[in-house]
């Protein structure tokens, strides 16, 4: 898992937009978290998922690595060029580890759930 855990003081690295202040039917304003709020860490939930081109270079990876050797040379060469092609978000991910989700309870009484660890800067 990520580097968060329960009971983790954090700050918020980003401003937020949560939503839209309604009287009656009109709209009168917009609620945001700023940037520098700085909270506890409740909760850690599950890692997120992969993006689709980790998974695709995964996959691709792996036929290369199981079958590349019987492919035809044309066939090798565009797996390898599309395996090249991805490489910088296999690096990107790999650099980056496991990323979870978070529920924070802000020092200004909001709590924030399902944040994403790459907006809160451990403390």
């Amino acid at each position: 898992m990520g580097g968060l855990t329960e009971g983790r003081r954090v700050r918020l690295a980003v401003d937020l937009g949560i939503g839209e202040a309604v009287s009656g039917s009109a709209v009168v304003g917009f609620l945001a978290l700023g940037a520098g709020v700085e909270g506890t860490v409740e909760r850690v939930d599950g890692e997120l998922p992969e993006r689709e081109a980790v998974r695709e270079y995964r996959r691709l990876k792996a036929l290369f690595e199981d079958y590349g050797h019987t492919m035809p040379t044309e066939s090798r060469r565009r797996l390898e060029g599309g395996i090249a092609a991805l490489e910088p978000e296999w690096a990107a991910f790999r650099e980056q580890g496991n990323r979870v989700t978070v529920r924070v309870r802000f020092d200004n009484g909001f709590v924030l759930d399902g944040a994403h660890e790459d907006v809160l800067v451990p403390l």
